[in-house]
């Protein structure tokens, strides 16, 4: 007679398995309550989030049933316990991610929005996988249940297959605003709008922000240019509503971080440019900018060998004191009764992992492989680390990873040419990157590709012509090797998402004047008023961003002042968005700046009292374009 002693070690088993399936299944709960009661989600990221909120919460009659099981004398088996370890770490990575949406920096996570669409994409699929092998049956899901979490899957594989690209109004005010040379980087119409669309126009909204930033960066382990971008604008939102900032990121923040305007403002050539406070041991660098002796050390240290206020190369590293500044800051001090402020470091950061810097080394020589799996596979993997965060796209491009991947551009596959270009695209959200892509001819390939790729290597190449051209010398570049037309092909012929991927890029490339006239040249006009027409495309606001450009240039306001497209204006005047009205009437004025008769066209179809009300209600930029037109009208038709 066999023993009862293994029947009895399997009884004690299951009690200490149902023990830890009801710890597990309370944590669950308790991560989805969790998450249920985050309510600040940033504006960029919120419908996501709430998305992925909903979808959670329909896992709780999941859950309820499964711990009726666990009380079951039957417990719960080795399979159901895996699947619920693996929808714990699906759920605490969710968790993670709404909290960053939650809490984070609203500038950072605008910037950073397709890397975390990404992450969204992520969390789907380990959702995805951890409901895949659900004993449903052994946990005692009832069919209803059952229906509804695989309701929810497939609402999970749906959200991944994403048309649209990102807010283009948003894409484009945040390209102007970080641009170094574009003059309407100052605009205060622009700046008031950014800010009402990151919601962070108030005084606590710009307070909470700096709190975000300052976490990240600790968290980042220092500046970089993109935080050196935030710190920026987070500075101009600061003037808009009056307050002057004395920030220490890695300080208390206390109500006097944020304080009113006052007569004694601090000088602003008594700030250092990294980090905007007042500086105590400034130094000069090669380009002579001034910077704080700390914060120029961390820069450099970080291999940056730009200046981070000109971005022009720095030929020599020394840093030469500047005794006129200090002794003048030390005057500025004792007269206004100032104490300088004691600086503490920065922590050092030495969490990034060295098996992943080890991995991406592997990767990258992997792309010059003999094999072409091997090739196909590295690159791939190469794509995703460079869509999750900034480190990665900066430790792919130390370790080499740039030029074999341009090399890969011109290989005969064309799976591996979209993996290739849109790993370059994300690479190219970094600004040092942008450089090094261009320096390694990678342009003229990702315009052949453009040209002749797969749908999904056409858009993505266009996003890089986009990404790439926010430095003016890539500008010239993308216009010189005839990237224009593909991309003019790409808008008329395209996906919904090509489309707004060639627009996005076009509308940057027409900041240059030579490019307006080759846009003009390769036909751009007819498919710009064609989208004008097109309302289920939903690209009104790009195709009139793109003609505000087009009609400062002569050749574009011969194309376009036609009295058809004076009418579809006037339309748009009427009953447009106030997005639509404030670029219709500043195409308007233009046109009838130039041409008086375009003027009276307009007044004929009607503009006048719309135009009216735009000056009383529209947006600020609106109401100064409408005003203006307005006097217009009057000096050529008497209209009081």
């Amino acid at each position: 007679m066999e023993s009862p002693i293994p029947t009895d070690l399997s009884s004690s088993e299951v009690l200490g398995d149902c023990e830890v399936a009801a710890v597990v299944v309370r944590e669950l709960m308790e991560v989805i309550e969790t998450v249920g009661s985050y309510a600040g989600f940033r504006k960029t990221q919120r419908k996501d989030c709430l998305n992925l909120v909903r979808r959670l919460k329909l896992l709780v009659p999941l859950l309820e049933e499964i711990k009726d099981q666990v009380g079951n004398p039957l417990g719960v088996s080795g399979s159901g316990m895996v699947s619920l370890v693996s929808l714990k770490k699906a759920l605490l990575g969710a968790k993670k991610l709404l909290k960053n949406c939650n809490h984070g920096s609203k500038i950072y996570l605008a910037m950073e929005s397709e890397a975390v669409l990404s992450r969204f994409h992520g969390v789907y699929d380990k959702l995805n996988q951890a409901l895949d092998g659900m004993p449903y049956d052994e946990l005692g899901v009832s069919v209803e249940v059952k229906e509804q979490v695989e309701l929810m899957r497939m609402q999970l594989k749906r959200a991944k297959r994403r048309t649209d690209t990102q807010d283009m109004e948003l894409t484009m005010d945040m390209m102007v605003v970080f641009s170094k040379t574009d003059d309407r980087n100052a605009d205060i119409a622009i700046l008031e709008r950014l800010a009402n669309k990151l919601e962070l126009h108030t005084i606590a909204d710009l307070k909470a922000e700096t709190a975000a930033i300052r976490k990240l960066v600790k968290h980042r382990g220092g500046h970089n240019e993109t935080l050196q971008q935030i710190l920026d604008l987070l500075g101009k939102f600061k003037l808009i509503v009056g307050i002057d900032e004395t920030v220490s990121l890695d300080g208390p923040i206390s109500t006097r971080t944020l304080r009113r305007c006052q007569s004694s403002l601090i000088p602003n050539e008594f700030l250092c440019p990294i980090t905007l406070e007042i500086m105590t041991d400034p130094v000069i660098v090669a380009t002579g900018q001034t910077y704080e002796r700390e914060s120029i050390t961390k820069w450099l240290n970080s291999n940056h060998r730009t200046c981070p206020k000109t971005g022009q190369t720095l030929d020599l590293l020394s840093l030469a004191p500047n005794f006129a500044l200090r002794n003048l800051i030390l005057q500025w001090c004792e007269k206004n009764n100032f104490e300088l402020p004691k600086k503490d470091t920065y922590p050092s950061s030495d969490t990034y992992s060295a098996d992943l810097m080890e991995e991406i080394s592997l990767l990258v020589k992997d792309l010059s492989s003999s094999h072409p799996n091997v090739r196909r596979d590295a690159v791939m993997k190469i794509r995703m680390l460079s869509k999750e965060n900034p480190e990665n796209r900066i430790s792919i491009a130390n370790t080499g990873g740039i030029p074999g991947l341009v090399q890969l551009l011109y290989y005969p596959d064309s799976k591996i040419q979209e993996h290739a270009v849109t790993a370059l695209l994300n690479l190219s959200i970094d600004e040092t990157n942008k450089r090094l892509i261009a320096r390694e001819g990678a342009i003229k390939a990702i315009i052949e590709i453009l040209q002749n790729g797969t749908d999904e290597a056409r858009e993505n190449s266009a996003a890089a012509l986009f990404s790439l051209s926010m430095l003016n010398e890539n500008k010239i570049l993308v216009g010189n090797f005839n990237g224009i037309p593909p991309l003019v092909s790409l808008l008329q012929n395209g996906t919904i998402r090509g489309k707004k991927d060639a627009a996005t890029a076009l509308f940057n490339l027409s900041l240059n004047q030579a490019n307006k006239s080759k846009a003009i040249k390769a036909g751009i006009i007819p498919p710009l008023l064609r989208l004008l027409d097109d309302k289920n495309l939903d690209m009104v606001d790009e195709a009139l961003s793109i003609l505000l450009l087009l009609v400062s240039h002569p050749e574009g306001r011969n194309e376009i002042g036609r009295l058809s497209f004076v009418e579809t204006l006037v339309g748009i005047i009427r009953s447009g968005t106030p997005k639509n009205k404030e670029c219709a009437v500043s195409v308007l004025l233009e046109l009838g700046l130039n041409n008086s008769s375009l003027t009276l066209a307009a007044l004929q179809f009607g503009v006048y009292e719309p135009l009216r009300e735009i000056a009383i209600n529209g947006t600020n930029r609106a109401q100064r374009k409408a005003n203006s037109l307005l006097q217009h009208m009057s000096k050529c038709e008497h209209i009081p």
